[in-house]
């Protein structure tokens, strides 16, 4: 695999980091700045519109400039972003910073699957999409670990600070690594929307919104309630969460290997099974096994979902997937806005920390309930053509005519 490989994960790495830590630094944050865990739990909400904003709109805008210099400009604007959050003197600058980097976060991905597969031979190409993605997950397995732990020792701001440094390796292998590709010519984004026209697609990017929510409600607010509720210290926050990242990879690995053979029957399953624990998690949280038991199949059932759920999107906005697939990102987060706000709501009305994971139960349970509608809508009307050719899980690159590799 080629080094430049090597500095996309960086960058993966890098914005896996900064997007879920907070989660654990919560209490410090909102401590520092005088405000309510509920009003600190905005970090997560802030974080997730600016993808959902920024995925679709900085693609768009980005189509005219090279694919390299798109990526350097993204690792910039992340770099600022967490530089800003470092420096913060107030909460509505801390929020903004989270905003400013969130913006770089579904163009990465985007841009750098495109770039990932170019530097590779055909046959390996999904196996350097991995390589890229692999930087995600070891984020939730390493970097929010540990960014954590020295948030909790040194001081939250230092977190954020090395995760800019972070930001400033991953450019500069960027620029140092990356070879320059002609620019690309561009997609008409008339053909683009059209897919948004196609029901099946707004329902797989609602499952995606609920779904991935579910998870979200309860990890959102995962450090009061571990240490409040089931009687951990502070510092085993950070062991939770490693936890919970495994379960992120163990779950990207199920999803990954029966998404193409049986698709809508995983989402069943995994959908159900994350509203189940959801559900048990509120009770689960008053013992510290049983917490920790849900934790970790929290992260494995919701992240199974993954897969599926972007595999959904890319096959049925066939002909023109890379808008589509870019705002199935931002639909990832704009469920993770929703539930981290639902789950402060009922939290600031005094039903307790535990509250959260009902909200996700409900989430997760409503999103089971769209997959049984697009399959029997399916079913009663046949798509027309595949968007993908059957079992392989490719999309064509903009502008290119390329067949792509959907990373699993």
């Amino acid at each position: 695999m080629p080094l430049a490989l090597l500095a996309l994960a960086v960058g993966a790495f890098g914005i896996g980091t900064t997007e879920f830590v907070v989660m654990g630094l919560l209490p410090p944050i909102a401590a520092d700045y005088g405000v309510t865990i509920p009003t600190a739990g905005l970090l997560v909400t802030g974080y997730a519109l600016g993808v959902v904003v920024g995925a679709p709109l900085l693609t768009v805008l980005g189509r005219r400039v090279s694919h390299k210099r798109m990526l350097m400009l993204l690792m910039g604007l992340f770099v600022l972003g967490n530089v800003l959050s470092a420096l913060a003197p107030s909460f509505g600058l801390m929020l903004t910073g989270r905003v400013v980097a969130s913006l770089a976060h579904g163009s990465f991905f985007g841009i750098g699957s495109v770039v990932a597969a170019g530097l590779v031979a055909p046959d390996r190409k999904a196996g350097a999409i991995a390589t890229m993605f692999t930087g995600l997950t070891v984020a939730n397995i390493v970097g929010v670990p540990l960014g954590t732990f020295i948030g909790q020792a040194i001081g939250w701001r230092t977190t954020f600070a090395v995760v800019a440094a972070l930001g400033v390796v991953g450019l500069l292998g960027i620029a140092r690594l990356v070879p320059a590709v002609p620019r690309p010519e561009g997609t008409l984004l008339r053909r683009e929307l059209k897919a948004f026209r196609n029901p099946q697609v707004l329902l797989a990017m609602a499952m995606t919104v609920l779904g991935f929510g579910g998870v979200f409600a309860a990890i959102t607010y995962i450090a009061p309630m571990m240490t409040e509720v089931a009687g951990y210290s502070e510092g085993a926050v950070t062991w939770l969460l490693v936890l919970f990242g495994t379960g992120m990879f163990l779950g990207n690995l199920l999803g990954g290997r029966y998404a193409d053979r049986a698709l809508m029957p995983l989402l069943y399953a995994t959908l159900g099974g994350l509203a189940i624990v959801l559900a048990l998690f509120t009770v689960a949280a008053h013992h510290k096994v049983l917490a920790a038991i849900a934790v970790l199949l929290v992260g494995a059932l919701g992240f199974a979902t993954v897969p599926p759920l972007q595999k959904r999107v890319l096959d049925q906005a066939h002909g023109a997937p890379t808008l589509a697939s870019a705002v199935n990102i931002g639909a990832f987060n704009l469920g993770n806005a929703l539930a981290a706000w639902l789950g402060g709501i009922v939290i600031a009305a005094g039903f307790g920390y535990t509250a959260p994971n009902w909200v996700g139960a409900v989430l997760a349970a409503a999103a089971l309930g769209l997959a049984l509608w697009s399959a029997a809508l399916e079913r009663r009307t046949p798509a027309s053509g595949a968007g993908t050719e059957a079992g392989t899980g490719t999309v064509e690159a903009v502008g290119t005519g390329a067949r792509v590799p959907v990373p699993h």
